[in-house]
């Protein structure tokens, strides 16, 4: 990130000490003005903290499901936040298992009375069945970075005393202590510190209790599903979207990339999130969210955890929240009795040690050439491809010889976004470096079979008046 100076220090630094007191006044005052602001919310978190405390004192626990000793045993158990005057800071980093869960009366024993007689099959308010959403989310104080690696449903894996079968089976099998052993054994041996289930009915209550989140919908969505009366019509655009709407968006997966692509609008929804709400402000409104939605969600984090947690993401900046996605493909037709995402193990192991610190044989690799590079450009600006062939001999002349323009992600930008498909963010801030435009991103919304997506924006068009001007 660039620190930009202020004009008023740059234009003042050869002049009268009368100018430099004045500025020296200036800089004190910017100084207690973020003191007071970084203070404010201290308070807020604190205050949020106490009101959590309370609650947890007066109502139901936050954990649902009784977990035995060997069970309890697949998660470290060891302190996460600070004492009685730190309680809500990390004191060192969190490995959090996140899974969404939808629930149908046949995935469980004893489904509610009040679903036998109907003529469809509702969702269920409860933990038992598939965990269709998982997320390995990584809260590390030591980086100042929040990692979340989305892994796909449908991932082909071992699960322990079932054989191999898609991982989100792993729940319905043996809970959330199976499924932690499960992601663990899968991503080379990583601990997972914690767990959180939410159903698919406190998603909607949570977004609704959060305001809502604005995004940008990518395509038109039409889907009917009588059995389950899953009814899902969204129109492509930036809008603002109320918890059943968002669900929508985020339980279609009726194209071309099925659960994957669900992943990256899962991706897109939760950075709008974060950036709407993590706040000082929402994070006092807490105790009141909680409560909306302490019914659809188990947890063995405890109250004191679960602000520390909170009071960490409102201190990170937005540009150290990274999005990952497992390494793999999909199978192919006939390859196995059933569709699976197939993990690739090298993948995983680099990831792993970039990401999350885990060092493996695999992962001692040298910095990735760029004529290897799969370097994936996709246009949201509108243009014809002849906008696109400067940008192309830019990347060639930097020694990127793999470049190939794919199917834009449909969202209009006005700075363009080079995507760290792969988790690959050195690669992709050499790309920036390359072209002196664009920001960022290490997330995996761009092109599937890329390293690096360049989605273009409006800023690429400005940069291409000036090489040609230049000529």
């Amino acid at each position: 990130m660039t620190i930009q100076r202020s004009s008023a220090e740059e234009n003042q630094s050869g002049k009268a000490s009368k100018s430099n007191k004045k500025i020296a006044l200036n800089s004190k005052s910017g100084r207690w003005l973020w003191f007071w602001v970084g203070m404010s919310g201290i308070a807020m978190v604190s205050a949020t903290a106490g009101a959590l405390l309370a609650v947890s004192l007066t109502s139901t626990p936050l954990q649902q499901a009784q977990l035995s000793p060997q069970e309890e045993a697949a998660f470290d158990g060891d302190r996460i936040s600070g004492g009685v005057m730190r309680f809500s800071q990390l004191t060192r980093p969190v490995n959090l298992l996140v899974m969404g869960m939808s629930v149908l009366p046949p995935d469980i024993q004893n489904p509610p009375p009040e679903t036998k007689n109907l003529r469809y099959q509702p969702q269920v308010n409860s933990f038992d069945g598939l965990s269709d959403v998982m997320l390995l989310l990584k809260f590390d104080p030591e980086t100042k970075k929040i990692i979340m690696l989305s892994i796909p449903r449908d991932t082909r894996t071992q699960i322990e005393g079932y054989g191999v079968k898609k991982i989100n089976a792993a729940n319905v099998d043996g809970g959330p202590a199976l499924t932690a052993r499960t992601v663990s054994n899968l991503l080379g041996g990583a601990g997972i510190d914690r767990y959180i289930r939410i159903n698919v009915l406190g998603v909607a209550k949570l977004i609704d209790a959060l305001g809502g989140v604005t995004v940008y919908v990518p395509k038109n969505m039409k889907y009917q599903d009588d059995s389950q009366h899953l009814y899902i019509n969204l129109k492509a655009g930036k809008q603002h979207l109320g918890g059943d709407q968002a669900l929508q968006l985020l339980r279609f997966r009726h194209d071309e990339l099925g659960d994957i692509g669900r992943i990256q609008r899962q991706q897109m929804v939760i950075r709008a999130l974060m950036d709407q709400t993590l706040n000082p402000t929402t994070v006092a409104q807490l105790p009141k969210v909680l409560d909306v939605v302490k019914d659809h969600i188990d947890t063995n984090l405890t109250v004191e955890e679960l602000v520390a947690l909170m009071g960490f993401g409102v201190r990170t900046n937005r540009s150290n929240m990274q999005m990952l996605m497992l390494p793999g493909r999909f199978s192919e037709k006939g390859e196995f009795d059933a569709s699976y995402w197939l993990p690739n193990k090298d993948g995983i192991a680099k990831l792993m040690a970039q990401h999350f610190g885990l060092e493996s044989e695999q992962s001692q690799q040298t910095t990735t050439d760029p004529r290897s590079l799969r370097v994936a450009i996709q246009d949201s600006t509108g243009g014809d491809r002849s906008n696109l062939q400067p940008l192309i001999r830019a990347l060639e002349k930097s020694g990127y010889r793999n470049i190939y323009i794919a199917k834009a992600w449909g969202e209009p930008l006005d700075v363009t976004h080079i995507v760290a498909q792969q988790g690959d963010g050195d690669s992709a801030e050499s790309i920036r470096n390359t072209l002196g435009f664009g920001e960022v991103r290490v997330e995996s919304t761009g092109n599937l079979g890329s390293d690096v997506s360049i989605q273009v924006g409006q800023d690429w068009l400005q940069q291409k008046s000036i090489l040609e001007k230049a000529k």
